[in-house]
């Protein structure tokens, strides 16, 4: 039996937990804030799976790897498709009511999709239904949780991940020892001005992993979703409302996503954000509008309760005209670099759902995939952690803070980081359209920032977002040509578009060391 520290509560981290204690581990689970927070919670659209006669896993994977616009894994692609349904007929098991009809479950269809295949339970509610099951089945499977609870850093001994050190409810960092840790941390949308992610996604587990000495990947691809409301908090309009026919129109009222992709408003997310994107520009800064009007009133109220009842607490009526709608940045495809098990390059450290790069996602990820990604990849993780736990044992046991992991930050820079201006650069020179000379003012900007000792959370969150933002900027100066969610106007070099960029730690690892 091992012990798992299992950190975060979504859906890559119950299922981490869930299943990790059914395999016969000790498991902690440590959470941010209160254990149903996070981004599964606010998933609108659904999970994507071939469960239908008229759909295969085929289709679904040609449709996540043209989505991913070349960079996808194959083989990556390949798990998440062929494993998928298995994963949602297990949420199914665990209690999660999927919306039916009278033909059984229903189906939406999103962008980029070639069928209808979107499962979604409450009408939008469908990460707050994923998110109550799986929170259930942990209590009731008894596992330790500790809320209130924040990563700080990684513990690494001889080159091996052993733990971890965590920012306490009481405002202590504690020491946890572990013979696994499973990083399910989330995103880093926090990283922009303008975003539709909680104020817990900064970016925490990729910027620890790094620190540590991990490898992460293709950190220049953010995904921008095209439908933010265009109001205070940028909540999020479910692409789903497209797949129902809501279309987008300028400020004169023309519906203009044909004239720029001939799938219209269902093109892939980073084409129709940019087409949004330039739009608003084009018209002076006035947001482009969606209009749902033909869906009408009472459907769009059952369809979509959720997101109904906030359009209307914005003080709009879209059954009765068109809302505006603004891109905002949404998903990280790259994060921790990781295998087809959910094992990253420092032994000893898994990393599962938004925080990991496991290539599925390519350069911009197929709607709906990511909450199939979390399951279909915990689940692996931990089949490969009871799998190393049989064959090789590894004891934990070392002097208490022997293992404190060498900083990112802390050194440069001579003025202290201020959040707001940090996220303000970031969507302005890193956002929906970069070019060399933003990147080149963002880098000298971040790298005269320094980021305070981590002392309670927002300290250590501002360390992550910095320590985030400037190796998101410098894989973007990197990739110097175009290729999905990163876009460059001054594009020239068309030979390395499909080039994947990696970025370490600059401090070999023990055990780098040594095969060096």
């Amino acid at each position: 039996m091992a012990r798992v520290l299992v950190i975060g509560g979504g859906i890559a981290g119950l299922w981490a937990a869930v299943k990790a204690t059914d395999a016969g581990h000790a498991v902690e689970l440590v959470t941010k804030t209160e254990l149903a927070e996070g981004n599964t919670r606010y998933a609108q659209g659904g999970i994507a799976a071939a469960l239908f006669p008229d759909d295969s896993a085929e289709r679904h994977f040609a449709d996540t790897i043209e989505a991913g616009a070349g960079l996808a894994d194959l083989a990556a692609v390949r798990v998440l498709v062929d494993e998928g349904p298995d994963r949602v007929r297990d949420l199914i098991r665990f209690g999660v009511a999927f919306d039916r009809g009278e033909s059984g479950l229903e189906r939406g269809l999103e962008a980029a999709h070639s069928r209808a295949r979107i499962l979604h339970a409450g009408g939008d509610a469908t990460g707050a239904a994923i998110e109550h099951a799986l929170v259930a089945t942990v209590r009731r499977r008894k596992v330790e949780i500790a809320e209130q609870t924040m990563l700080v850093d990684l513990l690494v001994e001889s080159g091996r991940v052993v733990g971890a050190l965590l920012l306490g409810a009481s405002g202590r960092v504690v020491e946890r020892r572990a013979d696994a840790v499973v990083l399910a941390t989330g995103g880093s949308g926090c990283l922009f001005l303008h975003t539709t992610n909680p104020a817990v996604a900064t970016g925490d587990g990729v910027a620890a992993a790094w620190r540590a000495g991990a490898r992460v990947a293709d950190l220049e691809f953010t995904q921008f979703h095209p439908t933010a409301l265009a109001a205070p908090g940028t909540p999020l309009i479910s692409e789903a409302v497209r797949g129902e026919g809501a279309v987008l129109r300028d400020a004169s009222g023309r519906r203009f996503m044909l004239d720029v992709d001939g799938r219209g408003e269902l093109a892939p997310r980073d084409v129709v954000a940019r087409a949004v994107w330039r739009r608003s520009l084009e018209q002076g800064g006035s947001p482009v509008l969606l209009d749902a009007t033909a869906i009408g009133g009472t459907e769009l109220a059952r369809r979509f309760p959720g997101l109904d009842a906030v359009v209307r607490a914005a003080g709009l009526d879209w059954a009765r005209e068109p809302i505006p709608v603004t891109p905002a940045a949404h998903y990280a495809m790259g994060g921790v670099a990781t295998d087809l098990d959910g094992r990253t390059s420092l032994p000893g450290l898994s990393a599962v759902g938004e925080v990991a790069r496991t290539g599925v996602h390519g350069a911009n990820r197929l709607a709906s995939n990511s909450l199939l990604e979390a399951a279909v990849f915990a689940e692996r993780a931990v089949r490969a952690i009871t799998a190393s736990e049989r064959s090789d044992r590894h004891s934990a046991a070392a002097s208490p803070m022997a293992g404190m992991p060498r900083g990112g930050s802390e050194a440069q820079g001579t003025t202290p980081v201020e959040r707001d201006e940090l996220r303000a650069l970031m969507w302005r020179r890193v956002g929906l359209e970069r070019d060399g000379a933003g990147l080149a003012e963002a880098s000298a900007r971040l790298e005269a920032w320094h980021a305070p000792e981590p002392v309670d959370r927002r300290s250590a969150e501002d360390r992550n977002l910095l320590d985030l933002a400037r190796l998101t900027v410098a894989a973007a100066q990197a990739r110097r040509t175009s290729c999905g969610a990163h876009f460059r106007t001054d594009d020239h070099d068309a030979a390395t578009a499909t080039d994947a960029t990696t970025w370490e730690h600059p401090t070999p690892t023990p055990l780098e060391r040594e095969a060096a």
